[in-house]
């Protein structure tokens, strides 16, 4: 049996690195132009570079995103862009306007092509069709039932590999070839600049009272009718690899280092335990909940999502947690870390500490120091770097979660 890929969300160098630590196999970014995400803000060529290295020292593949579907007046720009990039040993390009890649082929003939999810494949055919344009793995449309990857895997050559997404948010609109946000705001998000109205709140205007809003249900904030909970498969990874699945895509490049760390992490056990024969521990659910997140769904995999898959009332997140701290390094002699505070800590609150592979130790905060080492009672500055007494050893990527009151 192949192993399976855990391709994890890359935004920035920083959390590319925390997605390697917590057990990505695989990390997908993207440039300052040309991503469906400029949101992101995307790398630069020297940070691509340098962050390809980094991933490569460890054994991780890195993808580059170049998934825009470009205009006449992008396409200059994107020849030059794609020669810059030409030297640098990026594994694989996610591609999925027809001129892109033929560019990719140009100027980059050794470079490995993943067809993006936005090209909406769904059948064999057309799976079959790229594979002879030289895409050698399918980012599945997210509208796809396990039965149906399952017919495109044994209709295709085996070369070709199959890649879905198997946690994050999901896209209203068909695999995310959506027009809402460009008639709305201008920004298109087929161009890299959604706005994402499909969070927005919404309330109905009849045309002969103008001014008297209405909610589309009974509901006094107004109502979210695009609203979709997010996707997550953490439970069910055997069911993806029965169906030919080899890569686990994680949505994200926009989330914070410690959503990356929780989600990643939990995925990392999970699939390490099914290749394993070893079972699923709630446990891996429980921690991963710990950051940010919407209800979950299982999309569209076992049946056509319904009223349960969509959240109505809100697009707000649940969090329960707040990120504290990011630990640099530790002394074992001392029993001190240094910390790059994230939020504010106070003596005696209680915190919980965890890394990679490790659901860590809860303790209380007995003693924090600045740089200079003087005592310190409160943190309530983001940013500054601290020391601080840990009741166990702890190292570099570590991270400080505290649960944050319900008043």
């Amino acid at each position: 049996m192949k192993s399976i890929e855990l391709l994890a969300p890359a935004g920035d160098p920083e959390k590319l690195k925390i997605a390697i630590r917590y057990g990505a196999d695989a990390v997908y970014f993207g440039g300052r132009s040309f991503s469906l995400r400029a949101g992101a803000g995307g790398m630069s060529l020297p940070e691509i570079r340098e962050c390809v290295a980094y991933a490569h020292e460890r054994g991780v593949r890195c993808h580059m995103t170049l998934n825009i579907y470009a205009h006449n007046e992008d396409l200059q720009p994107l020849r030059e862009y794609i020669k810059e990039l030409s030297d640098i040993p990026i594994d694989a390009f996610i591609v999925s306007d027809p001129a892109v890649i033929q560019l990719l082929q140009e100027y980059a003939p050794e470079a490995e092509l993943h067809l993006s999810t936005q090209a909406n494949t769904t059948n064999y055919l057309a799976a079959r069709f790229w594979y002879d344009l030289g895409i050698r793995r399918l980012v599945l449309a997210r509208e796809l039932s396990l039965e149906e990857i399952a017919r495109i895997r044994g209709e295709i050559p085996e070369d070709m590999e199959l890649e879905a997404f198997a946690h994050g948010a999901m896209c209203i609109s068909y695999s995310g070839r959506c027009l809402l946000s460009n008639f709305m705001t201008g920004r298109d998000a087929n161009r890299g600049a959604c706005a994402h109205p499909c969070r927005y709140k919404y309330r109905l205007e009849e045309e002969k009272r103008p001014g008297e809003y209405w909610p589309v249900e009974e509901d006094a904030r107004g109502t979210y009718i695009f609203n979709s909970n997010d996707l997550c498969m953490l439970e069910h990874i055997g069911d993806l690899a029965k169906a030919g699945v080899t890569s686990l895509k994680i949505e994200g490049r926009m989330k914070s280092i410690f959503y990356i760390a929780h989600v990643i992490g939990a995925y990392r056990r999970a699939i390490d335990a099914y290749e394993a024969g070893e079972p699923f521990d709630p446990a891996w659910m429980e921690e991963m909940m710990k950051a940010s997140h919407r209800n979950f769904t299982t999309g569209f995999y076992y049946h056509e999502p319904g009223a349960e898959d969509q959240n109505y009332s809100s697009s707000a997140y649940s969090r329960d947690y707040a990120f504290v701290g990011l630990v640099q390094d530790f002394d074992p002699e001392t029993g001190l870390a240094v910390v790059e505070q994230r939020n504010k800590m106070v003596l005696g609150d209680t915190i919980e500490v965890f890394g990679p592979g490790q659901s860590g130790f809860t303790q209380r905060i007995s003693e924090m120091y600045d740089e200079e080492g003087e005592p310190l009672e409160s943190a309530p500055h983001p940013q500054q770097i601290l020391k601080m007494r840990m009741m166990q050893p702890v190292s570099s990527g570590w991270m400080l979660r505290k649960k944050q009151s319900k008043e």
